[in-house]
Parts: C-alpha cells; structure tokens; sequence
C-alpha cells in the first residue's frame, strides 16, 4: 500500500438495518476522497440496546461488495474465533471475486476480554472461548494456513497445536495475488508478533496516540528481530466520528498522521445523517 495517507469509513453493522448501510457505502463509492470502507465482526450488539439487530459481517460484505465498485472493502476485523480458518479462506476468497479483487482481508484474534458485552456472543452461539494465550496462538496459525489456502498450487496438510487441515486446497483463488492485503488488528504485545510475521496492514483503535506510538515502536522492534522491514506493514488506526464536534475528529486525524499513521478508518456512529460521506470528506478529510 502506499505511503500516502488514505481514508476509509467504517459502518458497524449493529442498531441499524441493510438499507441503511447500503445508502453510506454507495454514497462512498461515489466520492474519490474515501477509499475504503469497514463492517465489524460481532453476533451481537456491543453497543446500545443489548438485544438490538446485528448482521453478520461477511455475509454482508458480499452483498455490499456486489453494490460497489470502487472501494476497497473488509471487516476490522474478522474474529478468528467464529469460523474455521480454511472455511473463513474460502468466504473471504467468494468475497474478492464477488468484489473484482477489492478486499482487504481484516483479522484479529478475537477474544476482547476487557469488553463486558464481548464474551456473551460465545455463549450464545456455542463458540468456545479460550485464554488470551491461546486465541493468538490460534490467529498464528490460522493466518499461515489460509495464506497457504491462497497461493498453494497442491493440496496440502497442516497439522499445528490449534490448526488441523488434511488435502487442504483453495479453488478458485483469489483475484488479488498472491492474495488479499492482511489486515491484523490489535494491541497486544503477544499480538503484534503475528502481526510482523503475517501482516501486510496493522490495525489499531485510536483514543490513546500516545500507547499506539508505542505500539507502533514495539512492532518495528518485532520486525527488526525477524528481519523485516517495518515499513513494509502500513500503519493503520480507526478513529470514532463526533457530527457534534468536528474539531475533536480533525484533531484526532492530524495526531495519527503526524505519528506515521497512514491508514486512517472513521467510525461512523448510527443513525447516519443524509449525506454523511460527503459531510466527512468535506469536514474531516479534506482539511487534514
């Protein structure tokens, strides 16, 4: 990716419905100043009314790739936990097709510990939910299998601590080769190991500059010890939109860019205001 600063917007698809989302990423699509745009990845909700509507993000990014033309699209991002890594590679491969090769492929491991709303979603779906330790162990290896799904030209075995796949073989492939630009969220230090290893974009919420700094510093370290060059991984932050005070918002932006963050993803909170695309390429992004 280049180093040149991009802008995204992310939707979190949760107390609101498809028509809703669909009107911001048209309306995306058609503005040159945004160039990406994001789902999250949760069952349900982690904001607002606890049993309000959620759709399910990779469903709803292929439908939404269909709708667009232009955007790079993806989830920031794709909880490990929820699907099996060769049957998340397969979807996630249907999604660059349906999209002419504009996804960015967006995971983490998953867990969100800290979030009190996070763990039911587990519970509630019947999905196992392990120890830190584990969740990014798990990510390692699911991020080395579905590559090898990607740009294995044989069928193939893996068998890691968390990972088992036998005959293992990705067809179609992808359109983008040899695959879709890796997006890896998270802050943990255990984490951005996986990240210099796998990733091709590191993600990280904003709020805190001065820990994503640090973050970042830790990351080249990370790097450094494998033989990587740091700057090959696009630094990338998501930041919450206020319509109520957009000072705040620019501030926020101008603060990322001047510590190397390239990459820049803004939450949209719901409900969205008519126009609300141009209003944040108009308010935010160009005056930054």
């Amino acid at each position: 990716m280049p180093d040149v600063p991009s802008f995204g917007v992310m939707t979190a698809p949760m107390q609101v419905g498809y028509q809703d989302i669909l009107r911001v990423w048209s309306e995306a699509d058609t503005i040159p100043e945004i160039e990406h745009a994001w789902l999250f990845d949760h069952l349900m909700p982690i904001a607002g009314d606890p049993d309000g509507p959620v759709l399910e993000g990779w469903t709803l990014l292929s439908a939404l790739a269909a709708r667009t033309r232009r955007l790079r699209i993806g989830l920031l991002v794709t909880s490990n936990r929820f699907r099996p890594p060769a049957m998340l590679a397969k979807i996630a491969t249907t999604v660059d097709i349906v999209s002419g090769g504009r996804l960015d492929f967006g995971i983490g491991a998953g867990s969100r510990p800290g979030h009190p709303l996070a763990k039911r979603e587990y519970d509630a779906h019947g999905l196992p939910f392990h120890d830190a330790a584990h969740a990014v162990a798990s990510l390692a290896e699911a991020c080395t299998v579905i590559r090898r799904l990607w740009t294995s030209a044989e069928p193939f075995d893996f068998h890691g601590t968390h990972v088992h796949v036998t005959g293992a073989f990705g067809n179609p492939g992808p359109v983008q080769r040899p695959h879709p630009p890796i997006v890896i969220g998270g802050r943990s230090a255990t984490t951005l190991r996986v990240v210099a290893e796998h990733a091709d974009v590191w993600n990280i919420p904003g709020g805190d500059i001065d820990d994503a700094v640090r973050r970042s510093a830790m990351l080249d370290r990370y790097c450094a010890e494998i033989g990587r060059d740091p700057a090959s991984i696009t630094r990338s932050i998501y930041l919450p939109v206020s319509y109520e005070e957009p000072g705040t918002t620019r501030k926020a932006i101008r603060e990322a860019l001047d510590a190397g963050f390239r990459h820049i993803v803004l939450g949209l909170p719901a409900p969205y205001p008519a126009g609300v695309v141009r209003w944040v390429a108009d308010e935010l992004v160009i005056p930054t």
